[in-house]
């Protein structure tokens, strides 16, 4: 991570919730009560689904202070706000009182997080705490200035109805993927589009080839593979709502069990292999070797595994520049393909291209 921390821009939030399927991430790392957890924070939602393997701890790293105050909004809200009123605030849901339950929470943060929501104040009326990113803003643009010259209303509902998976090919096919439609990917999900209006554009310093075909071949997984119907994260692209299925930790049958976890995260403000030094039961490394030269990777991963216990689990994607685990490292740990090649295939943040989970051995 200290690779990317002199390239690109740390001093807002770029994710304002998570763009990585936190069902995949638990399931890889599995169970591990009593033991110690590290994540990217990004926005914190993954870190507190983490909270669901039953760890003693979670250090939640970031490069960004602002991506560690939305971890620390959450932490103040978990426990504060009941679901309903967690979801109104995080945007989930609509909501006439986003102001009031905003300051409420305020109230119980320090005061250097309070001031940095309190700038966003009108923001987070309009869109909850969870639509503040440059990342959500870039998707608003998409769905409601860009995507209604492509298809209507009703064709963008339609995504959304159950088929099987022989229906949701042709929908795909006969309906959906018109000119139009792979006139916008290409324009609006090109490299510099991307890296000028979502993510930094020193994150694309790695990537090889068309990020847009790259999404083209992706929206497949994502309509024909999986079922939309359960897809919070393609939903919100096109709508700019979850619809009936939330991301992992923002769902109601996890809010007490992370509500009551909560004090067992602490945040680490710098470099991800930095965050511990020894004893690490699992991490969540986002797609972060992306950002990283070849041997950059190695000697970040070479970190890595020399804080982890036997038995940790490193869980990382790939989008578009391919890392996996480096040979050298073979007497050290080990790719685990038969739990990620499934996880993979279900795996519902369906921008990246690959779902590695790679085991420390003894």
């Amino acid at each position: 991570m200290s690779e990317i921390a002199a390239k690109a821009a740390f001093d807002h939030i770029r994710y304002a919730q998570l763009w990585e399927d936190a069902d995949v991430l638990v399931s890889a790392i599995g169970p591990r009560p009593g033991g110690r957890l590290v994540s990217i924070c990004s926005a914190g939602d993954n870190a507190l689904a983490m909270l669901l393997c039953d760890p003693a701890e979670v250090i939640a790293a970031d490069l960004s202070p602002a991506q560690l105050a939305c971890l620390k909004l959450r932490l103040a809200a978990f426990p504060l706000l009941s679901h309903a009123e967690l979801t109104e605030l995080l945007g989930a849901a609509r909501s006439t009182r986003r102001g009031a339950l905003l300051d409420r929470v305020l109230a119980d943060c320090d005061a250097e997080t309070a001031a940095f929501w309190a700038a966003l104040r009108p923001e987070v009326i309009a869109h909850g705490a969870g639509g503040v990113g440059k990342f959500e803003r870039y998707f608003r643009l998409f769905h409601r200035r860009l995507l209604p010259f492509v298809h209507s209303r009703r064709t963008v509902a339609a995504v959304f109805e159950q088929r099987s998976q022989e229906e949701r090919a042709r929908f795909l096919n006969d309906r959906w993927n018109n000119w139009r439609w792979r006139w916008l990917l290409k324009a609006f999900f090109s490299r510099r589009a991307m890296g000028a209006l979502g993510r930094d554009p020193a994150f694309f310093d790695q990537v090889k080839g068309s990020v847009s075909d790259h999404v083209a071949r992706r929206i497949e997984h994502a309509f024909v593979a999986n079922d939309p119907v359960a897809n919070p994260y393609l939903r919100y692209v096109l709508t700019g709502t979850h619809g009936p299925v939330l991301p992992l930790a923002w769902r109601p049958e996890h809010h007490a069990t992370i509500a009551e976890r909560v004090g067992r995260i602490r945040l680490h403000l710098g470099p991800l292999e930095q965050a511990a030094t020894e004893g690490v039961d699992g991490w969540n490394l986002s797609d972060i070797f992306e950002y990283m030269s070849p041997a950059g990777f190695r000697a970040a991963y070479g970190s890595i595994l020399a804080a982890s216990n036997p038995g940790a689990r490193l869980v990382y994607w790939n989008m578009m520049a391919p890392r996996a685990m480096p040979p050298e490292y073979t007497p050290r740990a080990r790719p685990r393909p038969d739990i990620a090649a499934p996880l993979a295939a279900r795996d519902q943040a369906f921008f990246y291209s690959a779902f590695h989970v790679d085991e420390v051995l003894s």
